[in-house]
């Protein structure tokens, strides 16, 4: 379990978190799955129950990583916000977050995907994945390299996290 916690949060934390960071968490959130109760005991400072519609152990990987990592927002206008300024002033975007505030969900979804696509490229640009289960946003993502897409899925379900690529899952759930 622990190995594959491990794989999950770097194909996840892209290079944001160091090795010590993700293993860190990975074995707490191993220790969670492995035995709650006792888990819960040794981390009193821990706000979780059993109302929470998610795990022990994914709520310690979804809670513990960094807001420049999972991105949280109830429009997709503060998402890319959120985004662009996790990639701080060094990185140029030619899509705003003002230009997605009139567009429909899927529409500002596909120009967000479009633009992530765009950067990395050698890594196989960033493709926008719903990571776990909606807790208190509309929306809950994390970016991971193209190319460490199949990985991260791989990885998820082994653990029993639920993720898929945002702009699919949205194109199915609008034409449905």
């Amino acid at each position: 379990m622990k190995t594959a916690l491990v794989e999950l949060i770097s194909h996840i934390s892209a290079g944001v978190m160091g090795e010590d960071e993700v293993a860190r968490i990975a074995d707490e959130a191993a220790q969670a799955y492995a035995d709650p109760a006792a888990f819960l005991a040794a981390n009193p400072d821990i706000n979780y129950d059993d109302s929470f519609p998610i795990p022990l152990g994914e709520w310690v990987v979804v809670g513990s990583l960094p807001d420049t990592v999972l991105f949280q927002a109830d429009t997709y206008a503060d998402l890319f916000a959120q985004i662009v300024a996790s990639f701080g002033p060094g990185v140029a975007f030619n899509l705003k977050p003002k230009q997605l505030a009139k567009a429909d969900d899927l529409t500002a979804l596909n120009r967000i995907q479009i633009q992530m696509s765009a950067l990395s490229a050698e890594d196989g640009g960033y493709v926008l994945v719903n990571f776990s289960q909606l807790l208190d946003d509309a929306i809950q993502v994390v970016l991971v390299h193209g190319n460490h897409l199949p990985g991260l899925l791989q990885r998820c379900a082994e653990v029993g996290i639920q993720a898929e690529p945002a702009l699919e899952a949205l194109r199915v759930a609008v034409h449905v």
